[in-house]
C-alpha cells in the first residue's frame, strides 16, 4: 500500500502527485486535509519550493511526526529545478526517523514580478519521469 501526500500552491507539484498516484493506483492527497496512513508501506511526500524552502504546510505536516522507521520517497518542483525543497524535506524527515529511499524534482512554472518563467512546466517529460520514479520506488 502506498500513500501520496503533497502541498501545491500553484498546481505544479499537484501534477506530479497525480502522476505518481495514478502509477501506484492510489489517490493523491493534499496534506492540509489528510493524515498519515499507518498502513502505507511507502509514503510519497511532495511540495513546491517557496523562498528556497518547502511549503509551510508540508513542513508542519512533517514536524507533526509519525515517520519513525517509515520508507519515504520525496518529490518537488521549483523555479530553478534544483531541489532545495526536497533536500530540506529529506533532512527534516531523517530527523523524524524516516528512511528516505529516493527523490525526484523538476522545474515548475513560477510567477516572479509579473513575469511567468518556465511556462509549460512541469511538462509531459517531467510527468512521465514522475511516473517512472513511482515505479522505481515501489520496487524498493
Amino acid at each position: 500500500m502506498y500513500q501520496v501526500l503533497y502541498y501545491s500552491m500553484g498546481g505544479n507539484t499537484k501534477k506530479l502527485a497525480d502522476a505518481i498516484a495514478e502509477e501506484l493506483k492510489v489517490r493523491a492527497e493534499d496534506v492540509r486535509t489528510s493524515s498519515l496512513n499507518s498502513e502505507a508501506e511507502i509514503v510519497f511526500v511532495g511540495t513546491g519550493c517557496y523562498g528556497g524552502k518547502p511549503g509551510r504546510d508540508i513542513s508542519k505536516f512533517i514536524a507533526s511526526g509519525g515517520f519513525q522507521g517509515r520508507k519515504v520517497a520525496l518529490f518537488g518542483t521549483s523555479g530553478g529545478g534544483v531541489g532545495m525543497e526536497v533536500k530540506a524535506m529529506a533532512e527534516a524527515l531523517k530527523g523524524k526517523g524516516a528512511r528516505v529511499i529516493g527523490s525526484y524534482y523538476c522545474t515548475g512554472k513560477v510567477l516572479m514580478t509579473f513575469n511567468l518563467y518556465n511556462r509549460g512546466h512541469p511538462d509531459a517529460a517531467d510527468i512521465d519521469a514522475a511516473g517512472k520514479f513511482a515505479r522505481e520506488m515501489s520496487s524498493r
